[in-house]
């Protein structure tokens, strides 16, 4: 097994699969869903960096693990530029909250949005296609957990930071 370092090129959760462009320059390497479940992830932006030990088949070189995913430490700038993009007045948002763990009720990749709801509360989370991608995620499965951090707008509670269910506790 080889330690290496690389960009997402594509992930695609219907088909199972995405390729890693290698930063030595080698093939693209082979990343299966599996080794992203693993990780705690149901998807992956193209663009995030990500480091990863692979193997070497007849086929060509596969991820088995992820060793780590870059996530975001601050809010990006995009994250919240996406939302005004999508028509959300941002100055109608209150102050942030905590980062709060979460289930995904829904996400429609087509339709760019999707639900989110907390444990011991009845309200839905929006959550709009435009914060995943600033959080280096395509998409969300139905009950995949997260954290999630939320402002609320003149419609209702809205996701403004996204992370895996796990990042709060690696700070």
């Amino acid at each position: 097994m080889q330690k290496k370092t690389g960009t997402v090129k594509w992930f695609d959760t219907a088909k199972g699969f995405g390729f890693v462009i290698d930063d030595d320059g080698g093939p693209d390497i082979l990343l299966h869903a599996n080794v992203l479940r693993n990780y705690g992830h149901s998807s992956v932006a193209e663009g995030t960096k990500i480091e990863i030990n692979v193997v070497s088949s007849d086929r060509g070189q596969q991820a088995a693990e992820i060793v780590h995913l870059a996530q975001p430490d601050s809010v990006p700038e995009n994250a919240l530029r996406g939302l005004e993009e999508a028509g959300i007045d941002l100055s109608t948002l209150s102050e942030h909250s905590e980062l709060t763990p979460a289930r995904v009720k829904w996400f429609d990749k087509v339709k760019g949005f999707g639900f989110l709801n907390v444990f011991g509360s009845t309200e839905d989370i929006f959550v709009h296609a435009e914060v995943l991608r600033a959080y280096g995620i395509s998409e969300l499965q139905q009950s995949e957990a997260v954290s999630v951090r939320t402002a609320s707008g003149p419609r209702g509670i809205l996701a403004v930071e996204i992370r895996s269910w796990d990042f709060a506790s690696e700070k």
